[in-house]
């Protein structure tokens, strides 16, 4: 096969190891910030005056939209599936969460007014609720039944909470009574299986703060206590509901709400009981924020973006996090630059519905104008005081800029690696699933959580066009999904896990049928097995790479001929994606993704094709991956050989010694796995 040139927009695009990496260059923003300050902030250049003017414009864009009473922000876009009226309360409520935590941190100084808007729109909203007019606000619901309602009221009520003095306070006694009577619909009705259930505990919380506690009040507290208890699976991770969804509903809601709570209350025990887990959490998602400030893109609701530094203040502010002052503030404000510098805010100062800029794929069905502004968590930091050590502490390098590092989480059933040279960041997923114990397996899987692997550069591939990072079989011209993901097994830098190939409804089903995955980290690199079990001799096999956002028609690079040699390179502005096939592969090849990524419009995925042996106990398949910054990176060829004898791989690597990957044990990661010494050995 010819060798084409890869397309590289940009090939200096690295620093060396340890400096802060090179700008983008700024979208133009609709509002003036301060100049920056690169002595006490040598990464980012933002200090609290910056997020200061932050919040300050972007509720200035927000409130252009409010209704004549202030009661509805109807933002403009298409609406959501809960419709008009509950979007524009959405506007409302989390932008009032905004402004809450832009005044409240500045101890009740308010020099644009913000807060007197907010509270006629509370006296407005509640004053005939439910009525088809111009500003009443929605009824609260079930889930499911106009539910999401439920869901703003949370904001509303710690917007009040944080603000007292000057919101709650000043409304008329009457209407302090029907803002008390629309809460507590969030506490009478069904709330989703999830996170959702913290938001009745947060209007409780509020209630209870000023007087208005009372027995409802107090079993929508221990309820949702209750039931985070059972949601938590160790290392500081709690799934998002029953089943196994890990995600940033992990910082943004699960940690923040009832830990916030603590903190507000006073409430020592549960500060200690909670505290903890928060302080757990943070050594292994610090990891997650790559050198330019992106959070890992993986999981739902994303286009709350700079939301995940949420958890990152929460540690700061309630005490319990390993990060020192100048790292937290890194990580903030690297989050917040990161998006700011690439577009997330529209010309007229409005977050879009997207990542960057506007990005369909990102949304989930709820998604309306106003969800973006859950992003205001991300303000979180704003509640400490300007003396404060994140505040006045000289900015430290982001953990993902230090040495390479590989860290295993069992818990959610991520690997984390990180690189200091190019402070890229992949999370490889071997245990995080959008599906709950009791729905049915559908195919096609939610890339957002179906993949193998995600970074902070890369975004999955829509579920119309080839699946990135995945690995499956084709059938009768169908693709596969890996949908309910299974743990295996665990060392200290490799995952595996095993999933049941599903085929689109009305295609085959396979009974029995299943396939175990590996991968182990190894700097830059990634070594990634695979066997299939009880699958039929002669099917077609699919292992793809990580999708490079590149520029349409830009071709890839094959190091060989089609073949178990062939390396396939696609190079983009950014990054460089490499997959090499190791052993059972037949042939290589680059696919197209017309609809791209949330990185850009289009897209290229390399794809390694085998087939299924005879073999009795399953077909062993191997490759050699890796996803860099690095320009300067080499190819993958000769930098690792494999060789198979039944089960057992060996992996022999250029610069010395081996790695023997054991698959001879049953999917429940029993003891008959290992041989002894576990599925895997390193030396």
């Amino acid at each position: 096969m010819p060798r084409t040139p890869t397309y590289d927009t940009h090939p200096a695009r690295t620093p060396g190891p340890g400096a802060a990496p090179p700008r983008t260059p700024a979208a133009p923003l609709p509002f003036p910030l301060p100049a920056e300050d690169r002595t006490v902030s040598p990464h980012t250049g933002l200090t609290r005056a910056h997020w200061e003017s932050t919040a300050d414009g972007m509720l200035r864009a927000a409130l252009r939209y409010a209704t004549p009473g202030h009661g509805l922000i109807d933002l403009p876009g298409p609406p959501s599936r809960s419709g008009v009226r509950s979007d524009g309360l959405e506007g409302f409520a989390r932008t009032f969460l905004l402004a809450a935590l832009r005044v409240a941190g500045a101890g009740g100084a308010d020099p644009h007014s913000f807060l007197p808007r907010y509270t006629a729109g509370i006296e407005r909203g509640t004053l005939t609720p439910g009525r088809d007019d111009a500003e009443s606000w929605p009824l609260i619901g079930h889930h499911g039944a106009q539910g999401q309602p439920m869901v703003e009221a949370a904001s509303v009520a710690l917007a009040l909470r944080l603000t007292a003095p000057w919101t709650w306070k000043k409304l008329p006694a009457a209407a302090r009574d029907r803002t008390e009577e629309w809460l507590r619909g969030a506490l009478r009705h069904t709330p989703a299986p999830n996170n959702w259930y913290l938001f009745p505990l947060t209007v409780a919380g509020f209630l209870e703060s000023v007087g208005r506690g009372d027995a409802e009040t107090g079993r929508a507290v221990e309820r949702g206590l209750t039931l985070l208890e059972g949601w938590y699976r160790g290392q500081g991770w709690y799934t998002d509901g029953d089943g196994r969804a890990f995600d940033h509903y992990n910082g943004w809601a699960l940690h923040l709400y009832p830990l916030l709570h603590a903190h507000l209350a006073a409430d020592q025990a549960l500060l200690d009981r909670l505290g903890p887990r928060l302080r757990e959490f943070l050594e292994g998602f610090s990891l997650l924020f790559d050198a330019d400030g992106a959070p890992i893109h993986h999981g739902r609701s994303l286009t709350y973006r700079f939301a995940a530094g949420a958890a990152v203040a929460l540690g700061a502010l309630t005490g319990h996090t390993p990060l020192s002052p100048g790292t937290t503030r890194r990580l903030l404000s690297g989050a917040l630059r990161h998006f700011l510098d690439r577009g997330a805010l529209t010309g007229d100062g409005l977050l879009s519905l997207g990542w960057y800029g506007p990005h369909e794929a990102t949304l989930q069905r709820y998604s309306g104008p106003g969800s973006p502004y859950w992003a205001s968590k991300g303000f979180l930091a704003l509640l400490l005081p300007p003396g404060h050590p994140v505040w006045t502490a000289t900015e430290e390098p982001a953990p993902s800029q230090g040495p390479d590092r590989v860290l295993a989480l069992p818990a959610p059933g991520f690997l984390v690696q990180t690189t200091g040279r190019d402070g890229l960041v992949r999370l490889h997923n071997h245990g995080s699933c959008k599906i709950r114990p009791w729905e049915a397996e559908r195919a096609p899987g939610d890339p957002l959580y179906a993949r193998l692997a995600y970074s902070t550069r890369t975004g999955p591939t829509s579920a119309a066009n080839t699946p990135d990072n995945h690995i499956g079989l084709r059938l009768r011209g169908l693709r596969s999904s890996r949908l309910r993901i299974t743990p295996l097994a665990a060392g200290p830098d490799w995952l595996a896990s095993s999933h049941i190939p599903v085929f689109p409804d009305g295609g085959p089903v396979l009974p029995a049928a299943r396939i175990d995955s590996l991968t182990l980290a190894r700097g830059p690199l990634e070594l990634r097995v695979h066997r299939t079990v009880n699958v039929p001799a002669g099917t077609t096999v699919l292992h793809s790479g990580w999708a490079v956002a590149v520029p349409p028609g830009t071709a890839a690079e094959l190091g060989g001929e089609a073949g178990p040699a062939g390396e396939v390179c696609v190079a983009g502005a950014r990054v460089t994606a490499r997959l090499l096939p190791l052993h059972g592969w037949a042939s290589s090849s680059a696919r197209r993704a017309p609809q791209g990524t949330a990185y850009g419009p289009w897209a290229l995925v390399p794809e390694l094709t085998g087939s299924v042996g005879d073999e009795a106990p399953g077909t062993v398949f191997a490759a050699l991956a890796c996803l860099t910054g690095d320009p300067g990176a080499p190819p993958l060829a000769g930098l690792a050989t494999a060789e198979v004898s039944g089960l057992t791989v060996t992996v022999r690597w250029a610069g010395g010694g081996r790695t023997v990957v054991r698959l001879d044990g049953g999917p429940d990661g029993g003891d008959a796995r290992g041989g002894g010494g576990g599925p895997l050995t390193d030396d």
